[in-house]
């Protein structure tokens, strides 16, 4: 059955970067691709991989359920507006991880209007992000979702993941999960690894499993539980879609 769509990703994903104040460059640098790679899936040319979905939304400080929805993330209305990159400085000042963002970058976001005088700093930013983060995470998806209603995120890689419900501030990923024949976390074969503990169980199919130095062969019926720390991948060897239900549970919740 038909399931929603979800509006591409790209515009939720740039406005969470700016809002972390950090450039293209310096996102790119810190999980190890390509700016121009960003470029391409902030402007929804590309599609990220799962792995690479999750290394963005880890040095974010997002989650994979603030992805899903209508609009940029923390934004209920008008789109994000368009910033020049270079307002956004690559490299890290003072004492902080996070460098300074300008005056010009907080009034673009509205963080503090006229009235902001004083030099501005990562704080500010930060707490103007997580008051928008969590304004999102008061969504609700359910208590029944239907197959028609479930809204889903097309990534690289032959994998598509389906919404089966979100609670406000009950920061897990449950989530539909389809690997066609062929279809991998990584499009480049490599490992990830991300906050928080999965749960799945694989309902058809049949999914190749690295976890650390072990494979472990999934069929149908049958379940797995791990560290999301732990270096892992999934790919479907086989020639029918690997279909599993998936639990991914935040380790701040």
């Amino acid at each position: 059955m038909p399931s929603a769509a979800v509006p591409p990703i790209g515009a939720r994903l740039r406005a969470a970067r700016r809002r972390h104040g950090v450039s293209v460059r310096g996102l790119a640098r810190e999980i190890g691709v390509s700016a121009s790679l960003i470029s391409q899936i902030e402007t929804d040319k590309s599609s990220p991989s799962v792995s690479t979905l999750y290394a963005i939304t880890t040095a974010l400080g997002i989650s994979i359920e603030d992805l899903f929805g209508d609009g940029p993330i923390g934004e209920s209305g008008d789109a994000e507006p368009d910033i020049d990159d270079d307002l956004v400085r690559d490299e890290p000042s003072g004492p902080t991880d996070r460098p300074e963002p300008s005056l010009a970058l907080l009034a673009a976001h509205g963080v503090g209007g006229t009235a902001l005088a004083a030099p501005a700093n990562a704080a500010v930013l930060a707490n103007a992000a997580h008051r928008t983060l969590e304004h999102r995470r008061e969504r609700r998806l359910g208590p029944v979702v239907t197959p028609e209603q479930r809204e889903v995120l097309t990534l690289d890689s032959g994998v598509t993941w389906e919404l089966l419900g979100q609670i406000p501030h009950k920061h897990v990923d449950f989530l539909l999960i389809t690997y066609q024949p062929g279809g991998s976390s990584s499009s480049s074969g490599m490992v990830m690894r991300h906050s928080g503990t999965e749960f799945g169980y694989l309902v058809s199919g049949e999914l190749t499993l690295t976890l650390g130095f072990d494979t472990h062969r999934l069929v149908a019926g049958d379940a797995v539980s791990f560290d999301s720390s732990i270096p892992h991948a999934l790919r479907n060897e086989g020639t029918v879609p690997a279909v599993g239900v998936w639990f991914v549970v935040e380790r701040s919740a």
